[in-house]
């Protein structure tokens, strides 16, 4: 299973990214490249322990049975929902962004299992390390194919 732990993974996604431009546009979904950028910098963030959101009432009842969509084999579906804290809107600068996702990514990679977050998904809940660095490589891959890359 992909994950952002290995080299490959990371410098595959890396390079996805600095394939985007300005007038990338998306193939569903209502992000623009900026925004959707933004919204993957926030994700990282949570993952690298720069952010925390508590673990929501309902993933906790619910998030046990839709957690291998974020650790299993499957793609993520399209237009799949998100946690509100995660909607970007707005205005976004897109070179601001494309180099704040890829230092995001980065620090992911290098600071390794030692620096990813240990509080609990807001929805899934308590995950390993390799976990949320499988999740995370499938919600880049994910937004990445949104826009064509």
């Amino acid at each position: 299973m992909k994950n952002l732990f290995q080299s490959e993974c990371a410098n595959e996604i890396l390079q996805r990214i600095d394939r985007l431009t300005p007038q990338t546009q998306r193939q569903w979904g209502r992000m623009d490249v900026a925004q959707m950028l933004a919204h993957c910098a926030v994700t990282m963030e949570v993952a690298t322990d720069q952010k925390y959101l508590p673990w929501a009432f309902i993933g906790k009842i619910l998030g046990r049975f839709f957690r291998s969509s974020f650790i299993g084999e499957k793609p993520v579906p399209k237009n799949s929902p998100t946690n509100p804290a995660f909607l970007m809107t707005g205005q976004h600068d897109f070179l601001a962004e494309k180099e704040r996702l890829k230092k995001l990514v980065r620090q992911f990679f290098e600071g390794g299992e030692s620096k990813c977050t240990k509080h609990p998904h807001s929805f899934f809940g308590p995950l390993t390390a390799v976990e949320w660095a499988t999740g995370m490589y499938k919600h880049l891959d994910h937004h990445l194919r949104q826009f064509g890359v």
